[in-house]
C-alpha cells in the first residue's frame, strides 16, 4: 500500500467518525422527540425496580413506574401504583395547555408563529416564523403531532410570554384540586420546577374529557386540510386510538426524565375510564392491561341514594333525603355503608346530613354526601333518626 493509499484511507475513517459523531448529535438533540419515542429506552435513573411495592394495589403489578385508573365520572379510583408520586410528565402537560386554551381563546383567532415558536427542540408540526395559524388548527397540531411549535404559539399568543401563561396553568390547576402539580412550560420538557402525579393527570383528565371541543379534537386519529381549511394534515401519534377499539383520547409523551407516558381514555359502559402510565416502556401493552383488569373486575352500577339509604334499614331517613344518584363501580368484596350525622341545631334544606361510602376490604374508595331535602327541627329530625334506628334494629332481630 503506497503513501496515497494511506493518506486516503485515514481520511476515510476520520470522515466516517465525523458522521458518527454528528448523527449521534442529533439523536441527542432529537430525544425528546415523540416521533422516534418507540426506539428510546427508559432512562436508567428511573428504573421500575424503585417502585415502592406498598402502594400496589390488587395484586396486579404493570412495568410502569407510576400507573391509575380512575372512572372519568365519579373520579373512582379503579386501579392504582405509586399514583401519587411526583415526577416530570413530559407532553401529558399539552392536556392541561389546550384546556386552558379552550377556556381563554376563541377557536377562530390567529396566533402568529414567533421564532421561539418555529425554533424549539423536539416534537414539532413544523410551523414556520410569521405563520399566522387559527386556534383551532395549533390545538390539533398539539395534542395530534404534539409539536412543541404549537404550544409556544399557543401560550405567547393567548399569555403574552410562557411565564404569564404558566401562571394561569397553574391557577387553573389548583382550580381542579391538583396538589402535586406544578407547571413552567406549556410544551412540558425536562424542568426541576416542572412535574406531577399520574393521580393529578387523571383527575386533569377527567375534567378535559367533559369539554366536548377537547374529546373531539384528541380523539381524531386523522383530520385532512379541508375538513377546516386548514394549512396542512395532522395524523394522530397516539397508537392507543387503533389498540383498543373504544379509545377516545388522550395524549402521548416522552422526555428523557419522563420516560414513556400515555394519558389515555377509553369508553366502557356510558362512560371514560381515564387511564394514566408514566416512565412506563411497553405502554401501549401496559394501559390495555389495565384497561382489561377494569372490565374484569368492576360491575358498574347506578342505584338511587334513597334505594341504598333503604337497603340499609334506615328507610324512614328516605322522607327528608334529597333524591341522587350514587354511581360506582363494585368489586366482589365491596359493599356500601350509610352513615347518618346527628346535628346539633335545625337542620336547612341542602345541609349535608350523613354519606353513602363504598368500601373495599374495609377501605373507603368512594363516598357521595347525603343531603337534607327540606327545612326540619332538631326535634323532629331526632325522631326520624330514632324511627330508622327502630326499624333497623326489627330487622336486623328477624
Amino acid at each position: 500500500m503506497n503513501r496515497k493509499t494511506i493518506i486516503k484511507v485515514i481520511c476515510s475513517i476520520l470522515l466516517i467518525m465525523q458522521s458518527y459523531s454528528i448523527c449521534s448529535a442529533s439523536v441527542l438533540f432529537e430525544e425528546d422527540s415523540e416521533e422516534m419515542e418507540d426506539e428510546i429506552i427508559i432512562t436508567e435513573d428511573r428504573e421500575i425496580n424503585d417502585v415502592d411495592n406498598s402502594l400496589v394495589l390488587d395484586k396486579l403489578r404493570v412495568n410502569a413506574r407510576n400507573a391509575i385508573a380512575i372512572d372519568g365520572t365519579t373520579r373512582q379510583i379503579l386501579y392504582e401504583q405509586n399514583c401519587y408520586e411526583v415526577v416530570p410528565m413530559a407532553s401529558t402537560t399539552k392536556i392541561l395547555t389546550a384546556l386552558v386554551a379552550l377556556n381563554e381563546g376563541d377557536l377562530d383567532r390567529e396566533l402568529t408563529v414567533t421564532k421561539n415558536a418555529a425554533s424549539i427542540r423536539g416534537s414539532k408540526v413544523g410551523y414556520k416564523a410569521g405563520e399566522t395559524i387559527k386556534l383551532r388548527e395549533l390545538l390539533y397540531g398539539l395534542m395530534l403531532k404534539s409539536g412543541n411549535d404549537a404550544a409556544i404559539t399557543i401560550a405567547e399568543g393567548l399569555g403574552g410570554s410562557i411565564e404569564n401563561f404558566s401562571k394561569i396553568m397553574n391557577h387553573y390547576a389548583t382550580s381542579l384540586g391538583l396538589t402535586t402539580s406544578h407547571f413552567e412550560t406549556p410544551h412540558g420538557l425536562d424542568s426541576q420546577k416542572h412535574y406531577s402525579s399520574a393521580y393529578d393527570l387523571a383527575i386533569l383528565t377527567a375534567k378535559a374529557m367533559e369539554n366536548d371541543t377537547f374529546k373531539e379534537i384528541c380523539g381524531e386519529k386523522l383530520i385532512t386540510q379541508d375538513k377546516y381549511n386548514f394549512t396542512r394534515e395532522y395524523q394522530n401519534i397516539n397508537k392507543i386510538l387503533w389498540k383498543i377499539p373504544d379509545a377516545n383520547g388522550v395524549k402521548t409523551g416522552y422526555t428523557g426524565g419522563a420516560g414513556k407516558c400515555l394519558v389515555s381514555s377509553v369508553k366502557h359502559e356510558g362512560r371514560n375510564i381515564i387511564i394514566v402510565v408514566l416512565n412506563c416502556s411497553d405502554r401501549w401493552n401496559v394501559t390495555e392491561k389495565i384497561f382489561n383488569y377494569v372490565c374484569t373486575n368492576y360491575d358498574f352500577k347506578k342505584e338511587s341514594n334513597s334505594e341504598i339509604i333503604k337497603s340499609n334499614a334506615i328507610s324512614n331517613l328516605g322522607s327528608i333525603v334529597e333524591e341522587a344518584d350514587f354511581q360506582y363501580g363494585s368489586k366482589e368484596k365491596a359493599n356500601l355503608e350509610v352513615e347518618v350525622f346527628k346535628p346539633i341545631m335545625n337542620v336547612l334544606k341542602g345541609d349535608i346530613i350523613g354519606k353513602i361510602s363504598l368500601k373495599d376490604e374495609g377501605n373507603e374508595v368512594l363516598r357521595q354526601e347525603i343531603r337534607c331535602n327540606k327545612n326540619i327541627s332538631k326535634d323532629k329530625y331526632d325522631t326520624v333518626l330514632s324511627m330508622s334506628h327502630s326499624d333497623k334494629e326489627d330487622t336486623s332481630e328477624s
